[in-house]
C-alpha cells in the first residue's frame, strides 16, 4: 500500500484514466471509419492503440495501488512488461506500414514516440522489480507514480495526434519558419531598398 500522499495521487488517477479512457472510445468511434478501413494507414492505427495502452496503463497501475496489499510491484511489473510488448509490436507494424506504398510521412517522429513508451514501460518493470525486493520501496513507488503521470501525457499527446489536432510545439513553429523563409527570397535581409 502506498503511503497517503501517493494514496491520494493514485485515487486521483484512477478516476482520470477512467475518464480519458472514456473520452478516448469516443474519439476512436469518431475515428472509426479512418481506423477500421481496408486502406486505413498503420502509423493511425498505432496512435490509436498507444493512446489507449497509456491510458490503461495508467489505469491498472492506480487501481491496484490502492489495493492494500503491496501488491503495486507486482502490478508495475505485469503491466510495464505487456507496454514493452505492445511497444515492439508496434514498432514493428510502424516499420512493415514503412515498407508498403503509399509510403506515409511521419515514421520516424512515430518511432521517436514508441521509443519514449519503451522507456517508460522498461523504468515502470524496473522499478516494479524494486518493490518485489524491497516492498516498501518509497523512492520505487514515487517512480512508479510519476511514471504513470508520464503515461498520462504521452496518452494525451496521441489523442491529440489521434483527432487530428494541430501541430503548434516550438519546434514546428520553428521548422515553419525555416520552410517559410527558404521559399521566399523576398526576406527583409536579402532586400537592397
Amino acid at each position: 500500500m502506498a503511503p497517503d500522499s501517493l494514496h491520494d495521487l493514485f485515487f486521483a488517477a484512477a478516476g482520470v484514466a477512467g475518464a480519458l479512457i472514456g473520452l478516448l472510445f469516443v474519439a476512436i468511434s469518431v475515428e472509426h471509419e479512418r481506423l477500421t478501413a481496408r486502406d486505413a494507414d498503420q502509423v493511425h492505427r498505432v496512435r490509436a492503440r498507444s493512446a489507449l495502452s497509456a491510458f490503461v496503463n495508467a489505469l491498472v497501475i492506480s487501481l491496484f495501488a490502492l489495493v492494500p496489499d503491496d501488491s503495486l510491484g507486482v502490478a508495475a511489473t505485469w503491466a510495464g512488461s505487456l507496454g514493452i510488448l505492445f511497444v515492439l509490436g508496434s514498432v514493428l507494424s510502424v516499420r512493415r506500414a514503412q515498407r508498403h506504398p503509399p509510403a506515409k510521412t511521419g515514421h520516424v517522429r512515430q518511432l521517436t514516440f514508441l521509443v519514449l513508451m519503451l522507456v517508460t514501460f522498461s523504468l515502470q518493470v524496473v522499478n516494479g522489480i524494486r518493490l518485489l525486493v524491497h516492498a516498501h520501496s518509497q523512492g520505487a513507488a514515487n517512480w512508479i507514480a510519476v511514471l504513470v503521470i508520464v503515461c498520462f501525457m504521452l496518452g494525451i499527446y496521441r489523442s491529440w495526434e489521434l483527432i487530428g489536432g494541430p501541430e503548434i510545439g516550438f519546434g514546428h513553429e520553428l521548422a515553419e519558419l525555416v520552410r517559410e523563409r527558404s521559399r521566399d527570397p523576398d526576406t527583409p535581409e536579402d532586400r537592397s531598398d
